[in-house]
């Protein structure tokens, strides 16, 4: 499973794809096996792989800035987490389609009370031909739970479960502490690291050297600072299972490091970037009308789907004065100017929030509750009524205080805040905007010393809503329940969905949550996406709708494709200036 949709993150890592190589070039083929590969017998196909995808070619993803380190258990973030999910692979995934566990590593798994006892499979190889075995799993637990490793954020899910026992070179089993539907994923997410290679070595400093791996892609070239470039392997294991046909198609995977977003645009202008996933609601709206898209070339696309989406808004610290109060929250709330913001500064890219978790719900809007709009009068009324009066200065009073409140910025671009102080101010509401550096947002909010702070989190497919507003994480330091919420309806929803192995009868539970959690209001919220902004040059095979029903812009490398007529008609349309066909403007992944 990708780690990154497993783990809340408070920021949201960003990447981009594109090309080291002009749009068309020769292709490269594909690596011809080096051993005989016999496809399994029985198995299912991932039903999102296209069976017409076609072996070869290129392609490059931007990376953002270039990493400290490509080792993910190091250095966590969106870039070394797809590298190493590209090259080691876990017991078990989620299902492309359904919320269902696929063998990966594991043939076959029994689960009892707390004990989960999986078979590997026995055609696992590392790509040095040595036989992965559960001494491998077991040796990837007790390199990530050893405190002399850099490893600490997931040592925290890994020591929820007793150390792995191997019963013999192919049966691992693996024994919760305690009983929660979460534990199978943990014990899931287990990877193999080579132990025969890496066994004595410091693991601190294995940064960018993976000679040997078990996954469809191989360490081919570092240019530190630069690049990093993966071969697809012809020899890989699991190219017998039927769950892998027609995916990982590229033969070459090269991922660039730059760090300015305009530059990337640019390079992607000139033909040199393949794909380009926007992030950013003015490039979309402003930059993306050049003559390789008014001719088809270019292909502008928005992809609609039912990838987990999470929430962000403006957390208020409810550990002290004034947002302890309900009233003082919600008074705030009435005071964001959400729609204004979207339509001024987002160019209306964006859809309201009324819901802490919008995949749950359809088009992400709980039908049940209204969207939330500016109320000035409906604000004043609640802090009258929580006791605030205009004082001499024309700020609100109470208790000879000041309503007067701090945001913490780390981005230069404060227009949003900025509109939201003037909105504040006309009721009588102070507030201060500190630019400092994220190093100190982050150790202010550990610490709990933070008035209101713009946060963004992430999603996955398991909720899990323990770590975000159960009251006994309230009060710790580094809590990911920064707002420090506590309530004891949210407790017992959060106590009994542990034990719960339907996820749908989770989300049942979940959405209770939810509704408790407008009530309560820890944060005043803003917007989600809709969908995802793709511009790619027309020259790729893909699935019906892109991506799968699920999926993210990594797709791109697990399902697409160099199409060789797609390759050819662009570089005949680019020669002779004529436009190709239009394709839509929004797709959606098949219903599978």
């Amino acid at each position: 499973m990708n780690p990154k949709r497993l783990l809340p993150l408070l920021l949201l890592f960003l990447w981009g794809c594109g090309s080291d190589k002009p749009t068309g070039s020769t292709s490269v083929e594909a690596e011809k096996p080096l051993q005989k590969i016999v496809l399994e017998e029985g198995g299912e196909a991932d039903p999102v792989a296209a069976s017409q995808a076609v072996l070869g070619g290129s392609f490059t993803t931007w990376a953002g800035g270039f990493p400290k380190s490509i080792n993910m258990w190091l250095d966590y973030n969106a870039f070394s987490a797809q590298l190493c999910s590209l090259m080691f692979e876990p017991l078990v995934d989620l299902h492309s389609t359904r919320d269902e566990p696929v063998g990966i590593l594991a043939k076959s798994w029994e689960t009892e009370g707390l004990t989960t006892t999986f078979k590997l499979n026995p055609t696992a190889r590392w790509s040095d031909g040595r036989s992965i075995t559960a001494h491998d799993v077991r040796f990837f637990y007790d390199t990530i739970m050893n405190p002399k490793h850099l490893t600490s954020i997931f040592r925290v899910d890994l020591g929820k479960i007793e150390p792995p026992e191997v019963v013999d070179e192919l049966t691992l089993k693996v024994t919760a502490k305690t009983k929660h539907w979460k534990n199978f994923w943990i014990v899931a997410n287990l990877k193999a690291l080579p132990k025969h290679i890496w066994e004595g070595k410091d693991f601190n400093k294995l940064n960018f050297e993976f000679p040997v791996v078990s996954g469809p892609y191989r360490m081919h070239k570092v240019d530190k600072g630069r690049s990093i470039q993966l071969r697809r392997r012809g020899d890989w294991w699991g190219w017998s299972k039927r769950y892998n046909q027609h995916k990982y198609n590229f033969e070459r995977l090269t991922f660039r490091a730059v760090s300015d977003r305009e530059k990337v645009l640019e390079m992607f202008k000139r033909g040199d970037l393949d794909v380009y996933p926007i992030y950013t609601a003015k490039l979309w709206a402003k930059q993306t009308d050049f003559e390789s898209i008014q001719k088809n070339h270019v292909v502008k696309q928005r992809v609609i789907n039912k990838e987990p989406k999470a929430f962000q808004g403006i957390a208020f610290n409810m550990r002290r004065p004034p947002f302890d109060d309900l009233k003082v929250r919600q008074a705030f709330g009435y005071l964001l100017d959400r729609q204004l913001m979207n339509e001024k500064y987002m160019f209306d890219e964006y859809q309201m929030l009324n819901t802490y978790y919008p995949d749950l719900y359809p088009e992400g809007t709980n039908p049940a509750l209204p969207v939330r709009s500016i109320d000035e009068k409906k604000a004043r009324q609640l802090l009258s009524e929580a006791g605030w009066t205009v004082g001499p200065t024309g700020l609100l009073e109470k208790d000879n205080r000041k309503l007067s409140v701090t945001i913490m910025a780390h981005s230069p671009d404060t227009r949003h805040m900025t509109l939201f102080k003037e909105h504040l101010r006309k009721v009588g509401i102070e507030l201060n905007i500190e630019k400092v550096a994220w190093s100190t947002i982050r150790k202010r909010i550990d610490q709990h010393d933070f008035d209101i702070y713009w946060a963004a989190w992430g999603a996955s497919r398991l909720r899990d809503p323990e770590s975000l507003w159960d009251s006994s994480t309230a009060d710790n330091i580094a809590t990911n329940n920064i707002t420090g919420l506590k309530d004891e309806a949210i407790d017992g929803w959060i106590e009994e969905q542990k034990t719960v192995m339907d996820i749908n009868l989770r989300n049942d539970l979940i959405r209770k949550i939810d509704a408790r959690l407008m009530e309560l209001e820890p944060y005043a919220l803003l917007w989600a996406a809709r969908g995802h902004r793709m511009l790619y040059w027309n020259q790729f095979g893909m699935p019906e709708g892109a991506f799968s029903p699920f999926g993210d812009p990594e797709d791109v490398i697990t399902y697409w494709w160099e199409d060789p007529s797609k390759v050819a008609a662009l570089e005949k349309a680019k020669s002779t200036g004529v436009p190709l066909p239009k394709e839509p403007d929004e797709v959606h992944p098949a219903k599978i």
